[in-house]
């Protein structure tokens, strides 16, 4: 037994699978077995007594969730912020464990009542004490990881989980001893994985696979050179015992029921807090106030507002909303924007100024420009146009930029009589002419009297449905006896396609079709290779997984 380890754990008294708040528990009700809980339970106790000193708060009758601690709270050194849970069937644990924090010494911060953070469940120190990992999208918001940095003095690193089975950080990623990370990739977006490659070298990540995942392989207590864990695979526990760590297994199959394992079970409650380290770090996560005006619901543009922030990798608050009081009335937000880094949020932005958002009147600049050093190549982080009317603010004034075209970038010229504002394509840009870069001082002009559902007929053939007069089943049998008739008799055949080939996963069937030789030519512009090449490297067609159906950071 180790001093200078100290866990927190609750004996599975009244631990039950009650409800539904993840999919694990999803037909799992009242299946779970009291008896059984209670051995496994012992048996991760047992192990974890030999090597550290367990505490034991008392369980609550009602709230049969508060056996896993690990949500409890985070603790550094004799600083514990307290968890704020998002789903009202375990609110009910957080007096509980405030007052066993209080009741031990240490000091207790609390986040705002609206502000969900699930301890250390969703934050995990680097276990060389430089930073701290932190994750959001399902339980915590990204706005307490502010907080984190602030009364913790550690830098926060976001990442956002994107897989609705690891709803919990500690469910998919485990920070091991010398630098170690114990992870499953798929659980993260792009930007997440990104960052965790730049902070951990390639030697230090250990990858599971999805089977390992899957168990719970990533919801592990690490001890030093032991790692406890519900299971491991022969491959994860030789490459583990390669890298020299020794692999305890514990059988927790009661709690997975309930969407948790062994280090769902456990807190670490004597975090060291790393000397030498830099105090008073700056948070890394950006703010941004932007304006929504118009008819707002009708067009469900305040739902597209929000959705395009969550999915570009931030998140919201609304902090004021005024309802049209008639029909015919228009709406206004004002909605707070989080995103982990500035890059994001100008991705964000951008999209955001594409709906007609437009920055609160007290964030309002002017446009920053960039010079052209290189015809025809545009300067970094250029603003690519849309189709629709745009102004950009030069000088404390508003400008229209004329020749409105989609794919383009702004040329900012000055006259005897002013700044004005022009599209122009890529290819047609002069060395020496100015670029607007970045979202700054830039607005997308749309009538706030209009109950058009902005962006939708753009690419409209995306989610076009099938008249059943069109009976399309017959329409494809006699094309495909076209195709046999024609191929048959020495014929050719050309398919003039669009990008819809590709967005509805058709590329494959139609490269078979070439390959059978039922098609000789095919005939596009751009789009449809340049979406091939993107389904082709990126998985993903107009920013749409093709496997999973949704949107991903980045978008089209």
């Amino acid at each position: 037994m180790t001093e200078s380890l100290r866990f927190l754990m609750c004996s599975p008294d009244h631990y039950e699978v009650d409800y539904v708040i993840n999919p694990w528990m999803e037909g799992n009700i009242h299946k779970s077995s009291r008896d059984r809980a209670v051995e496994q339970w012992q048996g991760l106790y047992h192990l974890i007594q030999k090597r550290a000193i367990v505490d034991l708060v008392t369980p609550a009758v009602g709230w049969p969730d508060m056996v896993f601690t690990a949500n409890a709270g985070l603790v550094l050194g004799d600083r514990v912020v307290l968890s704020r849970f998002l789903h009202r069937e375990r609110q009910g644990e957080e007096p509980y464990f405030k007052a066993w924090f209080a009741s031990n010494g240490f000091t207790v911060y609390e986040l705002p009542k609206e502000l969900p953070f699930e301890g250390a469940g969703d934050a995990l120190f680097d276990r060389e004490g430089r930073w701290l990992w932190a994750g959001y999208g399902f339980r915590s918001e990204l706005d307490a990881h502010a907080y984190l940095s602030d009364w913790l003095d550690i830098e926060v690193l976001s990442l956002r989980l994107v897989d609705e089975r690891f709803y919990h950080l500690d469910t998919c990623f485990c920070p091991l001893s010398n630098g170690y990370l114990l992870y499953y990739p798929p659980a993260f977006d792009a930007y997440s994985n990104r960052l965790i490659e730049l902070r951990v070298p390639v030697e230090k990540r250990i990858i599971v696979a999805e089977a390992d995942a899957d168990v719970f392989a990533c919801n592990s207590v690490n001890l030093g050179s032991i790692i406890i864990m519900n299971r491991a695979s022969t491959n994860l526990t030789q490459q583990l015992n390669a890298l020299g760590f020794e692999v305890w297994e514990t059988p927790l199959t009661e709690f997975l029921k309930a969407g948790g394992a062994a280090k769902c079970l456990t807190l670490r409650v004597t975090e060291p807090v790393p000397t030498g380290r830099e105090l008073g770090l700056q948070s890394m996560i950006e703010n941004r106030t932007v304006l929504l005006e118009g008819h707002l619901l009708d067009s469900g543009l305040i739902n597209r507002a929000l959705d395009l922030i969550v999915e570009g990798g931030g998140s919201f608050q609304v902090l004021n909303f005024e309802l049209g009081e008639q029909r015919q009335s228009t709406s206004r937000a004002e909605v707070k924007v989080s995103a982990p880094s500035h890059d994001l949020m100008e991705e964000i932005l951008s999209q955001l100024i594409g709906l007609g958002a437009i920055p609160s009147t007290r964030e309002v600049c002017d446009i920053h420009l960039a010079v052209v050093n290189q015809m025809g190549v545009a300067p970094e982080d250029f603003y690519v146009t849309t189709i629709y009317p745009t102004e950009i603010r030069i000088n404390c004034e508003w400008v229209r930029v004329t020749n409105q075209r989609m794919d383009a970038a702004i040329v900012v010229h000055s006259t005897p009589t002013g700044s004005i504002a022009e599209c122009k394509l890529l290819r047609d840009l002069v060395v020496g002419e100015q670029v607007a870069v970045g979202v700054e001082g830039i607005r997308s002009v749309r009538n706030p009297e209009s109950r058009d559902q902005r962006h939708t007929q753009e690419f409209s053939f995306m989610g076009a449905g099938v008249s059943s007069e069109r009976r399309v089943e017959l329409v494809v049998e006699q094309i495909a006896w076209d195709l046999r008739h024609i191929r048959d008799r020495g014929g050719k055949v050309a398919v003039v396609a669009g990008p819809v080939v590709i967005h509805t996963g058709g590329g494959l069937h139609l490269s078979q079709l070439i390959r059978d030789g039922y098609v000789q030519a095919l005939l596009g512009g751009n789009a449809i290779a340049v979406h091939d090449i993107e389904q082709s490297m990126m998985g993903t067609s107009l920013g749409v997984d093709m496997k999973r159906g949704v949107s991903v950071r980045g978008g089209h």
